[in-house]
C-alpha cells in the first residue's frame, strides 16, 4: 500500500467528511475551490466600494473618529459637481488624457509598423524600445526630473540644438505653459511601447494569403494599408486605447514625482486632487463622493467604449 501525502490525507479524514466529498457533484467540488477567491475579492473590492457609498453621504472626517457622524445626503456631491476648482482639475485631467493617448496611439503604431517589417537587428530595436514601460513610475519621474533641470537637463540642451534657444532660458516643470507638456512627454516615453506590443499583435495576427489576394487585384501599398492593415488592426487599436485610457485618468505616482501638480495646479490631476482632498485636507466624505464621482465615470465611459469596440471586432 502506497503512503504518499494525498494517502495519508485520505486516511486521516473522518468517514462522515470522507462520504460527504465523495457525494460532491464536479460542479460542487469546483465552487468549493473558487469560494476562497470570491470571499477574498468581496473583502477586499466589494466591501471597501460599499463602505465609500456610505461615507459619501456623511460629514465624516477620519482625523475625528469620535466626532458624530451626520448624515447630510447628497451635499457632498452637490458641492463637487458645483466647484470651479474641480472642473480646472477634470480640464487638465482630460488635456493629459486626450493628448498621451493621441501621441501613443500614433507613435506606436508607427513603430510597430516598422518592426514588424522584418529587417537586421529587429529583435534589439524591440527589446531596446520596450525598455522604459519595464521601470517604475517613481524611477522615471526623478529620472525624467534631472533631465528637465534647466542647468544641468540633457532635455534642455537636446532643445537649444534644435532651435537655438538659451537652455537656461526656461524649465519644463516650472513653468505653468510647459508643465502640462512635460508630464505628456515623459508618460509619452513611456507608454509607447505598451501601445506599440499590442499593435504588433495585431499587425503579425493578419494572414498573409489576405495581402497575396489584394497584390494578385493589383492593389497598390497605400489601399493595402488603408483596407486591410488598418481595419484589422482597428480592434487592436481601441483596446491599447482602453488601457492607456484607465490608467492614465487615475495617473498619480509619475506626476507628483515629476512637478506635484504644480505650478499651482496646472498639473494637478483628478487623483492627486483627491488624494490632497483625503489625506491633507482629511474631509473623508467628501473624498469618498469624488472617488464615487470619478468611478461612475470611468465605468459609465469604459462601458460605451466596450460596447462599441465589440461592434468593430463583429464587423
Amino acid at each position: 500500500m502506497s503512503d504518499t501525502p494525498i494517502d495519508r490525507i485520505a486516511q486521516a479524514t473522518p468517514p462522515a467528511v470522507a462520504r460527504r466529498i465523495t457525494g460532491l457533484s464536479d460542479r460542487s467540488i469546483a465552487w468549493l475551490f473558487v469560494a476562497p477567491s470570491i470571499v477574498l475579492l468581496l473583502a477586499v473590492n466589494i466591501f471597501p466600494l460599499i463602505w465609500t457609498i456610505r461615507l459619501s453621504f456623511t460629514n465624516f472626517r477620519v482625523n475625528r473618529p469620535n466626532a458624530e457622524i451626520e448624515f447630510i445626503g447628497l451635499q457632498n456631491y452637490r458641492r463637487i459637481l458645483t466647484d470651479p476648482d474641480i472642473w480646472l482639475t477634470m480640464q487638465a485631467t482630460a488635456h493629459f488624457l486626450i493628448w498621451t493617448i493621441v501621441l501613443q496611439v500614433l507613435l506606436g503604431f508607427s513603430l510597430a509598423y516598422l518592426i514588424n517589417k522584418k529587417f537586421r537587428g529587429n529583435d534589439l530595436w524591440t527589446t531596446l524600445i520596450v525598455l522604459p514601460m519595464m521601470l517604475s513610475p517613481a524611477v522615471v519621474g526623478n529620472f525624467w526630473t534631472f533631465l528637465y533641470q534647466p542647468q544641468i537637463g540633457l532635455f534642455n540642451y537636446a532643445v537649444s540644438f534644435f532651435t537655438g534657444a538659451d537652455p537656461s532660458s526656461f524649465s519644463m516643470i516650472a513653468n505653468v505653459n510647459l508643465a502640462p507638456w512635460a508630464i505628456i512627454i515623459v508618460d509619452t516615453w513611456m507608454w509607447t511601447p505598451f501601445v506599440m506590443l499590442i499593435c504588433l499583435a495585431g499587425l503579425r495576427s493578419i494572414p498573409d494569403s489576405i495581402y497575396e489576394a489584394a497584390e494578385c487585384d493589383r492593389a497598390s501599398k497605400w489601399r493595402q494599408f488603408w483596407t486591410i492593415t488598418i481595419p484589422m488592426v482597428l480592434p487592436f487599436l481601441m483596446l491599447a486605447v482602453l488601457f492607456r485610457g484607465i490608467e492614465n485618468f487615475k495617473m498619480f505616482d509619475l506626476v507628483v514625482q515629476l512637478t506635484g501638480g504644480g505650478p499651482g495646479s496646472v498639473t494637478e490631476l483628478t487623483s492627486i486632487n483627491l488624494k490632497r482632498e483625503a489625506f491633507e485636507k482629511w474631509r473623508t466624505g467628501y473624498a469618498s463622493a469624488y472617488a464615487v464621482i470619478l468611478f461612475v465615470t470611468v465605468f459609465g465611459l469604459a462601458s460605451i467604449y466596450v460596447k462599441a469596440l465589440n461592434k468593430v471586432k463583429q464587423r
